[in-house]
């Protein structure tokens, strides 16, 4: 496996701990990590006692309770050639199909994303599509650590049913390996790996990883650009906006499908460094100049105080009277989309 020339990271992750790191060593410092941690370059951190002015003056907005759904449809077991057809999981969760490949985003089963069962975000509406009807997944994009990221249960039961190439960032390997994958791609930001006649380029996003108080930023945090034979296609994962929009269109040519996170942005002051505005989502399509975006991390999780519609109405605000409304869609969960 090809890592960073900067970097080198070493991971101890035990299984009693749900994948928890308990080491952390580098052999050099970068740009984008330091005394153990990764970070932002240019990016001030909310500390503890802004976390703590959040939590004691929340305002969260309305959810509906969790009511049984029926998912969509049974996807197809594969697309060939040129064609690009996109199921919406929910949340982060999204299903492309193109050049005989499936790929999967951040996938995410579970009914609570948590480091236990009884308490923690609580689904609000079900995946789009039942697991067991997945077709063969070959491409497993993972972003970040986070429990609405990466679902260990859900991961479990993926590596136990396929045998996909997962790409993940700096320290999730040893996790993942855990969990029974074998073809594991652990890469740095602005690091391409090869799948078949694909390229596939881990890049920069505006976020923080966790899953105890004790373990931030100990793994790394990214978005995924896939090259392929016909056209470019991106996951942003979690992130602010963020110059990384501006240096992804200077590295590529042009997007032919983007998919934003519009949601958990509420309070903007505490959660702007690292979730976007629907308005924000806009102007990164229009950055990206991207032929098609989709909207992801909304409406399922009740993660920060916007309420479960406000993301989608005020994408719908915005894009309002737009030359560009056509190029950004929103998406049921189980809706399935061919994209031009």
């Amino acid at each position: 496996m090809r890592r960073s020339a900067a970097t080198r990271i070493l991971i101890s992750m035990p299984e009693a701990t749900d994948l928890v790191p308990d080491s952390t060593e580098t052999s050099q410092v970068v740009e984008h990590f330091r005394d153990g941690r990764f970070f932002n370059p240019g990016v001030r951190e909310h500390g503890f006692r802004d976390a703590l002015r959040w939590m004691m003056r929340r305002k969260i907005g309305p959810w509906h309770r969790w009511v049984p759904s029926t998912p969509g449809p049974k996807p197809l077991a594969q697309v060939e050639g040129a064609t690009l057809r996109v199921t919406f999981v929910n949340h982060s969760t999204v299903l492309m199909q193109t050049e005989g490949m499936n790929i999967l985003t951040d996938p995410v089963w579970s009914r609570r994303v948590s480091p236990v069962s009884f308490t923690g975000p609580e689904r609000h509406r079900d995946p789009g599509i039942r697991f067991e009807d997945l077709p063969e997944i070959h491409c497993l994009l993972i972003s970040h650590n986070h429990y609405d990221h990466f679902d260990a249960p859900t991961l479990k039961r993926l590596a136990a049913r396929h045998e996909p190439a997962v790409f993940c960032p700096l320290g999730l390997a040893g996790p993942l390996r855990r969990l029974g994958f074998q073809k594991v791609r652990e890469l740095d930001w602005w690091q391409p790996e090869a799948l078949g006649e694909w390229s596939i380029h881990c890049v920069p996003a505006q976020h923080f990883s966790a899953r105890t108080p004790f373990d931030r930023n100990r793994t790394l945090w990214c978005g995924w650009v896939i090259e392929a034979a016909h056209g470019i296609l991106y996951f942003a994962g979690d992130t602010g906006f963020c110059e990384v929009f501006t240096s992804l269109r200077d590295r590529f040519s042009r997007f032919r499908l983007a998919l934003l996170p519009i949601g958990a942005y509420e309070p903007e002051w505490f959660m702007g460094p690292i979730h976007m505005t629907p308005e924000q989502a806009v102007e990164a399509r229009s950055i990206l100049d991207a032929a098609t975006a989709i909207s992801i991390h909304f409406g399922t999780f009740a993660l920060a105080d916007d309420g479960e519609t406000e993301p989608v109405e005020r994408l719908q605000r915005a894009l309002q009277d737009r030359e560009d409304v056509d190029k950004f869609w929103i998406l049921q969960e189980g809706e399935v989309r061919p994209v031009p």
